[in-house]
């Protein structure tokens, strides 16, 4: 990453219209916001869709950004709340509603401490794979929980649910995600 002159340099080209300026910030952050989209959105082109859709955002959006946080993370939440808009606007279900057909857990099925530390320890391209074999819905509040870390009222708030809901579809996720890391990776030594 640049030094905030370097930054603030490549922010102001891309507010004059600067092409070189655009594509040198695009692609300072193009790799890490794609791996965003693809937490949200499992099909790759779609995901490349949506980042650039972010971007869009991002530079209509420039001259807002007052240098005082992080550009990333400012640059980060545009991205996520895109994803979540592609989501909306392609009428997936962004959450599933409590039906009595829905994954059931057991007592039995509770994740231990060391099942917790097992998942934590995973690589990371596991670990991705198998989040983004979650449902849309619970992949997206697993991700704005877990991973962009907003509150159960701010998921809620962004996704038209109630906070019960959004609590509900964070366990089912993470009850979904020990299923598939249990069924589908039990040979992680292998890869």
């Amino acid at each position: 990453m640049k030094n905030i002159e370097d930054l603030k340099d490549i922010v102001n080209g891309c507010l004059k219209g600067d092409r070189r300026s655009q594509e040198t910030l695009f692609k300072m952050f193009y790799g890490k916001m794609l791996a965003v989209c693809s937490r949200y959105i499992s099909d790759r082109d779609t995901a490349q869709e949506v980042l650039q859709e972010g971007f869009i955002k991002v530079f209509d959006k420039l001259e807002v950004f007052d240098f005082k946080g992080s550009f990333e993370g400012w640059v980060r939440r545009i991205i996520v709340n895109t994803a979540i808009d592609s989501i909306r606007k392609a009428k997936r279900a962004p959450v599933l509603k409590d039906k009595d057909t829905d994954f059931k857990m057991d007592s039995t099925d509770q994740l231990e401490e060391s099942e917790i530390l097992q998942l934590t320890e995973l690589k990371a391209s596991i670990a991705l794979e198998a989040i983004g074999k979650l449902s849309p819905g619970y992949r997206a509040v697993f991700n704005l929980f877990v991973i962009e870390e907003y509150s159960h009222k701010e998921i809620a708030e962004m996704l038209g649910i109630s906070e019960g809901t959004s609590k509900s579809n964070l366990s089912k996720a993470k009850l979904n995600l020990k299923k598939i890391l249990t069924d589908e990776f039990s040979n992680l030594d292998d890869r």
